[in-house]
């Protein structure tokens, strides 16, 4: 899993060590597509600011959430 992704699902309850079972673990979906979006959107403004188009905004996003 890539480690961007990995971080955010851990920040929404996701716990990925198989060693270790909580009935009581549950995982916040909507919270976790919120975090990618927010990342997303930093991205973009980060970027814009930069002077930089969509076209840089995308392969950036690319290389956040790809492994």
């Amino acid at each position: 899993m890539n480690e961007r992704i990995k971080e955010l699902a851990e920040q929404c309850g996701f716990r990925s060590n198989p060693n270790i079972y909580d009935r009581n673990q549950s995982f916040d979906i909507e919270k976790f597509a919120e975090l990618i979006v927010m990342k997303c959107l930093t991205i973009c403004e980060e970027l814009g600011d930069k002077g930089m188009d969509g076209h840089y905004c995308a392969d950036e996003i690319s290389k956040t959430f790809r492994n």
